[in-house]
C-alpha cells in the first residue's frame, strides 16, 4: 500500500479475499461481506486509482514447467552509481524474476529461476557477470520454498 493510504476495514477485507484468491468474482466477495457487487467494483477502482492495488498476476509453478532451480544472487557493484545501468541490463535477462537494490553486503539481490545448474551457470557467466559495473556475485541455491505470502492487512 502507498504510504498514508486511507483505506477502511471493508477495503482491507476485500483486499485480503483477493490476495488469497485473485479470481474470486466480485459478486462472491459481495456476498461474503454483505454488500453489493457494485460496492466491491467501486472500492476496487478506488484502490487501483490510489495505487494500493498495482495489478494482478497469475502465479505459475516454475517446477512444473521445467524450472527446477531457484537461486538468489548477491551482486557486488564496483560503485553504487553502477546500479541504474546494471538494473537496466538485467531487465533483459528473463531468468531474473526479482531484483532488489539493497543495503548491507550486496548492492543488488536477485532471484533467478533456471532449468538446471547448467542453465544457472550460463546465466551467471554469460548474462550477469559480464555486465559493466558488476564486480562479483555470490549464489545461493534454494532447497525448498517454505512459503510465500503478502503482508496481513487485517
Amino acid at each position: 500500500m502507498s504510504k498514508g493510504a486511507d483505506i477502511d476495514m471493508l477495503d482491507r477485507k476485500i483486499l485480503t479475499i483477493l490476495m488469497n484468491d485473485a479470481v474470486v468474482p466480485y459478486t462472491e466477495i459481495a456476498k461474503q461481506l454483505d454488500v453489493s457487487a457494485g460496492t466491491i467494483h467501486v472500492r476496487m477502482k478506488k484502490l487501483m486509482e490510489m495505487g494500493v492495488v498495482i495489478g494482478s498476476q497469475l502465479i505459475i509453478n516454475p517446477v512444473v514447467i521445467g524450472y527446477d532451480i531457484c537461486a538468489f544472487i548477491g551482486i557486488f557493484l564496483d560503485k553504487g552509481s553502477a546500479y541504474t545501468e546494471a538494473r537496466q541490463q538485467m531487465l533483459d535477462i528473463p531468468e531474473i524474476v526479482e531484483l532488489h537494490y539493497t543495503t548491507g553486503v550486496y548492492s543488488i539481490f536477485a532471484k533467478v529461476l533456471c532449468r538446471d545448474t547448467s542453465h544457472l551457470r550460463s546465466v551467471l557467466n554469460e548474462k550477469i557477470q559480464p555486465i559493466p559495473g558488476i564486480q562479483r556475485t555470490e549464489t545461493f541455491i534454494t532447497l525448498e520454498q517454505g512459503f510465500s505470502r503478502q503482508i496481513n492487512i487485517l
